[in-house]
Parts: structure tokens; C-alpha cells; sequence
């Protein structure tokens, strides 16, 4: 393959291109943003978890989920478990109406995600997947590498 730069980093940026329009889309009818979708998703797939946490599953840093935090909190989807202590690593929940919409949230990125890959069948998904991971992984690891200089 002769053009794997460009074919792989166009591919990406599409991908992520269209992501973004989805989320942006469909958060309209709930007054959210695209950012606040994986903050709930997560809290609905896996309950109580910090900011931290929230932090590596949605792979943002600590100031995006900081203020989608805040904006989720103020709006009344979540809720901080704990009032003392490190606010950071405190944690969150979902409300009775984040949990509803963290539920149609969930139901329509499983939508989204068979729609995206219609052709494939499960093993061409599992290669897909582990092959995406272990490419985020070597990049991961290139970056860190100039954190050392």
C-alpha cells in the first residue's frame, strides 16, 4: 500500500469528522453537546465513576471533563456522591434524568454503531478493533517518547 499516510490519516479525520456531526446532531433535541455523550455513556454503562476515571474512558483531558462535568452537574444529569474530600476523585452519578437520558443515549449509539458497520461480519470487527488498539498504542507510545526529550 503506497499511500498508507494519507489513506490511514484521511480515513481518521473522516471518521472523527462524522462522529462529531452525529453527536452534535442528536445532542440537539437533549440541549447537550457532542462532549457530554461519553461522560454519560460511561455513567450509565459503568455507574459511579470519578472525574478521573471519566477522564481515561473518554480519553480527554482533565479540564474538558471538568467543565462537561460542571455543565452535566448544573443541568441536573449528574450528581457528586460524596460533598467532601478531592472533588476530582469523587463519585459521580447519574440523576433520574441523566439516567433517561444516558439510556436513549446508549440505545442510539448501539444504532449508530451497527449502521457503521453494516459488511462486517464479527471477526472482521475483532481484527478491526485489535488492530485500531495496538496502532493507538504504538502512537501512544511514540508520544510519550517525546514527552522524555
Amino acid at each position: 500500500m503506497q499511500d498508507r499516510f494519507e489513506t490511514f490519516t484521511v480515513l481518521v479525520a473522516a471518521i472523527n469528522r462524522c462522529i462529531y456531526k452525529i453527536k452534535t446532531e442528536e445532542m440537539a433535541e437533549f440541549d447537550l453537546k457532542s462532549s457530554h455523550v461519553s461522560c454519560l455513556y460511561y455513567l450509565y454503562k459503568q455507574g459511579p465513576l470519578s472525574a478521573k476515571e471519566l477522564c481515561d474512558l473518554c480519553g480527554e483531558d482533565k479540564a474538558n471533563i471538568s467543565r462537561t462535568v460542571r455543565y452535566l452537574e448544573s443541568s441536573g444529569y449528574v450528581a457528586c456522591k460524596a460533598q467532601g474530600g478531592k472533588r476530582y476523585q469523587s463519585a459521580l452519578i447519574l440523576t433520574e434524568k441523566g439516567e433517561d437520558i444516558a439510556f436513549r443515549i446508549t440505545h442510539k449509539v448501539d444504532d449508530y454503531l451497527a449502521m457503521a458497520s453494516q459488511g462486517l461480519d464479527e471477526q472482521d470487527r475483532l481484527v478491526m478493533y485489535r488492530s485500531l488498539a495496538l496502532i493507538a498504542q504504538n502512537l501512544e507510545q511514540i508520544c510519550q517518547e517525546y514527552a522524555c526529550k
